[in-house]
C-alpha cells in the first residue's frame, strides 16, 4: 500500500498491538506506570473505546532506549 506521497506504508495488520497488561508484564513495572507513560506522551497507543493498546513495536523502542542516569 502507499500513501499520498508514492512512499510504501506498513499493513496496518502487521501492527501487533499489546495492552497496557501486557506492556507492564513485558516492561516488568505496574500498569499505573504503563498508562503514566501512555499520557506523558514517552509511549504511544491507541484508544479503543475505554482501553489503550500499545504497539509492540513501541514497547520493544522503549526497552532499547538507554536509562537516563540521575544523580
Amino acid at each position: 500500500m502507499k500513501n499520498s506521497k508514492g512512499t510504501h506504508m506498513s499493513d496496518i495488520s502487521d501492527v501487533r498491538f499489546l495492552t497496557v497488561a501486557e506492556v507492564a508484564d513485558l516492561m516488568r513495572v505496574s500498569k499505573m506506570t504503563v498508562y503514566r507513560l501512555v499520557h506523558s506522551g514517552e509511549l504511544p497507543a491507541v484508544r479503543f473505546g475505554r482501553s489503550y493498546r500499545v504497539p509492540e513495536s513501541a514497547v520493544t523502542a522503549a526497552l532499547q532506549r538507554p536509562i537516563a542516569d540521575v544523580g
